[in-house]
């Protein structure tokens, strides 16, 4: 044996020797440091869950991506573009990404920039001048603006109208902050017909006169909704306003989606509606307004004094934004304040962009045997699959809402992704979204010319 290899030979047994040693005294640690099972009880017992959350489970979004990413189907479910969004927004980041003075911290309330040009737009938009120091704030996210919103106004006991169908986040955010939620549903006037409209849903008005009374704090709008896609009318919207004031009830408006409204409808800011501006805060995204979800942008805007409440929900948790991410938008603001009244502003040509899209998949559903409800606004279409349940073999999942049964089995055995309407109701009318199952179109026309084909292919017995 040469010298060298001999040598070679010497180090790799040190080596050997190290590495098992190592690992030696890395289980010896492990058990060292392992309580025994009767102590571990006592661990688990003592750090579960806080009592103000306790019961809470993982959302629908965690279950279905997951689900997503091991069966791999054309996914409709969640809520994001699959194509780019428009060049300027992305060329607006391209451009503050080579600027190094924006990197670090902003203003922890909303970047400079931003809050200016998010003020001037809803200045002109709701007819009154707003303050972009006090009467607008930027967070992580529509999901952040709702968080603070409802944390900063509930307090424990206060009761919370939450309008169902809902977006899932509102119930265990007034849950978390001590509130009580008290459910209303919309339901349809009447269910005859191939095809059915989101404007067919409407809220009982005794039923809601009723919810009101010394303990509510709040009521949660939003419009236009998701998952029904229903745009609430001056009528409508004219009724929660009315019981605000009489009952001195705070409106949480969620108005992402204000920007996708189907013509001939109109989208209605509560705000702006008679004594309304004082009670209310309304809430946007960059998100869904650029088509850029990922960015996590959102704000709120409202009189100062409600705005100080989520203000201090915010600093003592997130306390600032991404830097970048607000300057981006902000230019992209400020290129579509000059166009507001143009075609070729985004804000006006989204919905252009989606009605044919929103048309080809109400086709495509009913052809294949759904019962499709049309959307006056946002890019969501609920469906009734029941139609076809002879179809579906609901035995082979073991859910307890039969919507749930049926997204995982056509996930699983048909190759496409919806989600489950049950999530955005409360317990006592989940059996109202039982029938129904909740698709996206705002996807590339291959992919929902790819969805047609895949429920045809279904329909006829191919699979």
């Amino acid at each position: 044996m040469s010298v060298a290899v001999k040598v070679s030979w010497i180090t790799l047994n040190r080596n050997l020797k190290l590495v098992a040693s190592q690992c030696l005294a890395r289980s010896v640690s492990q058990m060292a440091t392992s309580a025994p099972p009767s102590q571990m009880e006592e661990i688990v017992k003592k750090f579960k869950l806080p009592k103000a959350y306790e019961g809470s489970r993982p959302s629908v979004w965690v279950e279905y991506i997951q689900l997503a990413m091991e069966y791999k189907p054309l996914n409709l479910g969640q809520g994001f573009p699959d194509y780019p969004p428009p060049e300027y927004i992305t060329d607006a980041l391209m451009q503050v990404a080579s600027d190094g003075n924006l990197h670090q911290y902003t203003r922890g309330y909303g970047h400079p920039r931003l809050v200016q040009a998010i003020a001037k737009l809803y200045s002109k938009l709701i007819g009154r001048e707003l303050n972009p120091q006090t009467e607008v704030l930027t967070t992580l996210g529509a999901y952040e603006a709702l968080y603070a919103a409802i944390t900063g106004h509930v307090d424990v006991g206060d009761e919370v109208i939450i309008i169902e169908p809902f977006f899932d986040c509102y119930e265990p955010m007034v849950r978390y902050a001590g509130g009580i939620p008290r459910f209303i549903a919309l339901k349809p006037k009447s269910t005859d017909g191939t095809t059915l409209s989101s404007s067919d849903f409407v809220l009982d008005k005794t039923e809601l006169e009723s919810l009101f009374n010394q303990k509510t704090k709040a009521i949660i709008l939003n419009t236009p909704n998701n998952p029904l896609g229903k745009v609430f009318t001056l009528e409508e919207l004219t009724l929660i306003a009315n019981l605000c004031k009489k009952h001195n009830v705070l409106c949480i408006s969620d108005e992402v989606y204000e920007w996708m409204v189907y013509e001939p409808n109109k989208h209605i800011r509560i705000a702006t509606l008679p004594g309304m501006w004082d009670r209310t805060i309304t809430i946007g995204s960059a998100g869904k307004t650029f088509s850029v979800t990922g960015w996590k942008l959102g704000w709120a805007y409202g009189p100062s004094n409600l705005l100080f409440n989520i203000q201090m929900i915010h600093q003592n948790s997130v306390y600032t934004g991404c830097t970048p991410i607000q300057e981006a938008t902000a230019i992209a603001f400020e290129k579509e304040l000059g166009r507001l009244e143009s075609d070729e502003c985004y804000f006006n040509s989204i919905t252009k962009e989606l009605e044919p899209k929103k048309k080809y998949m109400a086709t495509f559903l009913q052809e294949t045997g759904f019962k499709p409800i049309v959307p006056e606004g946002g890019y969501f279409m609920m469906a009734d699959w029941t139609p076809l349940e002879a179809n579906v073999d609901l035995s082979s999942e073991s859910d307890q809402y039969k919507d749930y049964r049926f997204t995982k089995w056509m996930t699983k055995n048909v190759g496409l992704q919806g989600i489950p309407p049950t999530a955005f109701y409360g317990v006592e009318h989940k059996p109202l979204g039982e029938n129904f199952v909740r698709y996206c179109f705002i996807k590339q026309d291959k992919n929902l010319e790819e969805a047609a084909a895949i429920l045809q292919k279904w329909k006829s017995g191919r699979n």
